[in-house]
């Protein structure tokens, strides 16, 4: 692993990202159906991990550290989210629906999982050190 100097213009980058995946996931909430299983979340989380786990098949990606950072912590950074998800898990079981939660809690982790594990495994191997301009 490589260290390198922090930049202004990365962190604007990530910022930038951020912004446009947060409202992505808003918009994805607030056009979902209210219903008592967090499908939405459950959903944006499952895809920002699978295409998380992709991004390195995507040659855009693979040649510039600009677009892997406004991309990858970027972009999926600000659209998935772990915090809403523990928050439903625990407001799930603090309101009586303690298997919904358990169930929310363990569909979410393998999902997630799985779906990471799916984009790397379609995914090339990694660019070698210092690929990334």
């Amino acid at each position: 692993m490589s260290t390198r100097a922090l930049r202004a213009s990365d962190l604007l980058l990530v910022a930038a990202g951020g912004a446009l995946g947060a409202v992505l996931r808003h918009a994805v909430d607030t056009a979902a159906p209210d219903t008592l299983f967090p499908w939405p979340t459950l959903a944006i989380n499952v895809v920002g991990a699978f295409v998380l786990g992709l991004l390195p098949a995507l040659g855009v990606v693979r040649r510039s550290r600009r677009v892997a950072l406004a991309v990858g912590p970027g972009v999926l950074g600000g659209f998935t989210t772990v915090s809403a998800w523990a928050g439903q898990v625990r407001t799930l079981a603090d309101t009586g629906h303690v298997g919904v939660a358990g169930l929310y809690l363990v569909v979410t982790l393998a999902a997630g999982l799985g779906a990471a594990a799916l984009g790397q495994w379609i995914a090339p191997g990694p660019e070698p050190e210092g690929a990334l301009e």
